[in-house]
């Protein structure tokens, strides 16, 4: 796997946390934001055609248009609730026997051909543990389409094998910890203890130790429908 710039890559995401009703009552959101270097088409066929998806985030099955359902091999799946080519595409997201989630993607246009990707990831009620780990899964997953939007081949074996692997994870779930407090989520204190809770669920101490994703969270490096 090539090596990429760790601290750049954390700093790409612009991280929020908020509030959202989606169909299972009011609930907490984790919004990402950040810009990629190709067009909004490219982006949009790199997160909506299977053969491109099983090369960076997951093999995906189903009736893949409005109205249909889908399968993410050994993680979640759900109904296609919006798709408005090339900008918008929104999905419920069940995992196990979870309620079901709600997951929006959009895109815009950016400047000299680039494009901003904004992801929503909303649950009901949504604790700071559930939204933390929930944030640290999607950053992997835009750390592994910046990858395969650039040309880079994406092995998510290999990279949770890698020191920088963890690091990612440590510094992810430090983001996220400093936005659950801006939020008004957590205090200092409890965002803290969240950020060393899913660094270790994530990324364990022992080199030998097995990373079991919780539902809700995708697995490493990826989700996205």
């Amino acid at each position: 796997m090539d090596t990429f710039d760790i601290a750049s890559e954390i700093e790409a995401i612009n991280r929020t946390v908020g509030r959202r009703r989606i169909a299972n009552g009011d609930g907490r959101s984790v919004v990402l934001r950040r810009s990629y270097d190709a067009p909004v088409e490219d982006v949009w066929d790199a997160c909506s055609d299977p053969d491109r998806l099983k090369r960076w985030f997951g093999s995906v099955s189903g009736d893949l248009r409005l109205g249909g359902r889908f399968q993410i091999e050994g993680n979640a799946g759900g109904e296609i609730l919006r798709c408005e080519p090339p900008r918008l595409l929104a999905v419920s997201w069940v995992y196990g026997d979870n309620p079901a989630d709600e997951v929006e993607l959009r895109l815009t246009p950016g400047a000299d051909g680039t494009t901003v990707v904004e992801l929503e990831h909303a649950a009901a009620p949504g604790t700071a543990d559930d939204l933390a780990g929930v944030g640290i899964g999607w950053d992997l997953t835009l750390l592994a389409l910046g990858m395969h939007l650039a040309g880079q081949a994406v092995d998510p074996t290999g990279l949770e094998q890698t020191p920088e692997y963890r690091r990612f994870v440590v510094l992810s779930s430090t983001a996220w910890g400093a936005a659950l407090e801006a939020a008004g989520m957590a205090t200092a204190a409890e965002a803290l203890a969240v950020v060393e809770r899913t660094a270790a669920f994530y990324a364990p101490e022992a080199p030998d130790s097995p990373v079991d994703h919780p539902g809700g969270p995708p697995d490493p490096p990826g989700p996205g429908a």
